[in-house]
């Protein structure tokens, strides 16, 4: 085994299209361990750090790539899950508690994204994606307000869970998807013709979805058609993902564009992957390949061919 290799795991091909993603001695190894429950990774290029959630510790932590120092990022985060970057380099959050979406700016005051929808406070948003236009789209499922676990335990003003797109220029919030059990992880492909959204509802509803949907983009930017199911899973459910330049879908398994699955990485050790975090390793100075997990960390849409496969940290 290399060193910090967790034990137990490895790289699992189900179709030979998977085996270019990597070279053959890559490993997960773990950086860090010590999350109660590890969420939302956001990779900031020019520090070249990663900030995460620790949803029920109500913190934030941050992990520094050069240094591989592992500190506090921020205390009494509202219980935070999802984060990502926008286009001018500011951290979006979903916090839980606050039952909110907000915005970190550079000199680190924070703004409210959205709270509320046709007057009615949201859920609790658990995963968030911006667009090239600057429009946000967020999940908001009931995760966070169904006990004091991850928030504070109460009951839903909005009927149903939904998936919503703030305008960027009037801030207005618009449910764009609304037929979902609990909508989860979200990310566009490469070109945003797509929106592919998971759906966990098999934790609330017997025999309930356990699927990603690909929606697609209207040429407005705005209004989606379709929802197909994209792929299904059969051990497990679908949290957060992203998709990298060849249109695959990074999960805890990695999904080929025509919705077959590829391989996995980490398969033995998801049991304990909530409280830490890997990446895949590719030799012994730490290099990691830029395909499986470690793609799931980039800016919040989709893995970019020119970015350091050192950069990302698994989800």
């Amino acid at each position: 085994m290399w060193y910090g290799q967790v034990e137990g795991t490895g790289i699992v091909v189900l179709d030979s299209r998977f085996k270019a993603c990597f070279p053959g001695h890559v490993r997960v190894e773990r950086l860090w361990s010590g999350a109660r429950w590890a969420e939302g990774p956001a990779w900031f290029a020019a520090g070249r750090y990663l900030v995460w959630s620790d949803i029920p510790n109500n913190r934030m932590m941050r992990f520094v790539e050069p240094s591989g120092e592992v500190s506090v990022f921020r205390e009494r985060s509202n219980n935070s899950n999802g984060n990502t970057v926008d286009n001018q380099g500011r951290l979006v959050t979903c916090e839980h508690l606050t039952r909110r979406v907000t915005r970190t700016g550079v000199d680190g005051s924070i703004s409210v994204i959205a709270d509320k929808w046709n007057g009615k406070r949201l859920n609790s948003p658990n995963d968030v994606v911006v667009k090239s236009d600057d429009t946000i789209w967020f999940t908001d499922p009931a995760y966070g307000i169904d006990t004091d676990y991850e928030g504070d335990r109460a009951d839903q003003e909005i009927e149903g869970c939904h998936v919503y797109r703030v305008d960027a220029k009037s801030g207005a919030v618009a449910a764009v998807i609304t037929d979902m059990v609990r909508p989860n992880g979200i990310a566009f492909s490469p070109d945003e013709k797509y929106l592919y959204v998971a759906d966990t509802g098999a934790t609330h509803k017997e025999n309930g979805p356990r699927h990603i949907r690909r929606f697609t983009i209207g040429v407005d930017g705005a209004k989606l058609s379709g929802g197909e199911i994209f792929a299904k899973s059969t051990a497990g459910l679908f949290d957060g993902f992203r998709v990298d330049q060849t249109t695959s879908i990074h999960a805890y398994n990695v999904i080929h564009a025509d919705g077959r699955p590829a391989g996995a990485a980490a398969r033995h050790a998801r049991q304990d992957s909530d409280r830490s975090f890997d990446r895949t390793r590719g030799d012994q100075t730490g290099r990691g390949n830029g395909c499986a997990v470690q793609q799931k960390s980039d800016q919040g849409r989709y893995a970019k061919k020119e970015r350091d496969p050192r950069q990302d940290v698994r989800r």
